[in-house]
């Protein structure tokens, strides 16, 4: 059985009330807050029973509110990049806010990550609505938003769907920050990670897809078979890994990594609807954020896997569409399992 529980978080300015919502399960406990969707705290049993803190986040709603690399949010309209902050649907240019170099990144200036949702308690959890109007962040068409996390065991469900009313890209993912050995701990070199991608996508020098698939065969990108984080990142030429790796189309969940912290006996897989998903491995964390209980998180303190659309694919045709029509749902899920061994 799972409790749901809830309670204030806090206020943003001009008195709007942010809920925090309490999804306990025997083995996993999730908060979640209606301020971006975002999940603040995920607890989890090692092999000896003890419960840790395996995300990144802050004590207070002040560090969500302020700057900060989207920790635990939902991102939309498009998660990840597009190239130069433009793209064409149905003959009609358009133009997004530059926040990512020459790029737009997570949905722009005041991405999904930075509203207030609607939240309604289901069963197993909690579900989180909004609408984002006609031209928001420089996107076409009224766009109504629906999320839900449900818990049940040891799996965390997040489901994504969207209708809209005027042709729109769409991209939703969650940005979670995880360190299996648990948050605030230095680094995430001791975890070994298998993603089943027999394809990534190469970037040019703003982190933008190249427009080739590449085969992973024969290069550092070749995770299927599960190698040690810390050896697989100096091995790059790059800082870290912020890459897309393409998984086989499918409307069923498939496993899409998976991730084991032999320390502590913790493994997080993770399932998903979607055609790629991005590991990134907190390359851009420096050590000046202070997070829960004065944490300062410093380069690859963490990483994300997060499923989503293929980057900048609003403007390659031909990566796996994410132009949402009028009359159609967007319905894409993401689910997390934690288990021992």
């Amino acid at each position: 059985m799972t409790s749901v529980t809830s309670d204030v978080y806090g206020c943003l300015p001009g008195g709007f009330t942010v809920k925090r919502f309490c999804l306990q399960s025997e083995s996993v406990k999730v908060e979640i807050i209606s301020f971006g969707c975002i999940i603040t705290c995920l607890e989890t049993k090692d092999r000896h029973g003890n419960f840790s803190d395996i995300v990144l986040g802050f004590d207070y709603l002040e560090g969500y509110t302020n700057k900060h690399p989207y920790f635990g949010a939902v991102i939309g309209r498009v998660a990840n990049r597009i190239a130069k902050g433009r793209f064409t649907v149905d003959s009609k240019d358009y133009f997004l806010p530059i926040n990512n170099g020459p790029n737009s990144i997570h949905g722009g200036l005041k991405g999904f990550d930075k509203v207030l949702w609607t939240p309604e308690v289901v069963e197993n959890g909690v579900q989180l609505s909004y609408t984002s109007d006609d031209g928001e962040e420089g996107y076409p068409g009224e766009l109504k938003v629906l999320v839900t996390y449900t818990l049940v065991g040891n799996e965390l469900v997040v489901n994504y769907k969207a209708w809209t009313s005027k042709a729109t890209p769409v991209n939703l993912t969650n940005h979670s920050y995880f360190n299996l050995a648990g948050q605030g701990s230095e680094n995430i070199y001791d975890h070994e990670i298998s993603i089943d991608a027999d394809h990534y996508l190469p970037v040019d020098d703003t982190m933008i897809p190249t427009g080739d698939i590449n085969p992973v065969e024969g290069t550092y990108f070749d995770l299927r078979k599960p190698v040690i984080l810390g050896s697989q990142i100096a091995k790059l030429q790059e800082s870290g890994f912020d890459h897309n790796f393409c998984l086989k189309e499918s409307k069923r969940q498939q496993t899409c990594a998976r991730v084991w912290h032999n320390p502590s006996g913790r493994v997080l897989s993770v399932r998903t609807t979607q055609p790629g998903v991005q590991l990134y491995t907190a390359n851009f964390l420096d050590g000046s954020l202070k997070g829960k209980g004065g944490a300062k998180y410093g380069k690859h303190s963490a990483f994300c896997l997060e499923t989503q659309a293929w980057p900048d694919a609003v403007n390659k045709p031909q990566f796996p569409d994410i132009v949402l029509h009028c009359g159609e749902q967007y319905d894409q899920t993401t689910c997390y399992q934690f288990s021992v061994e």
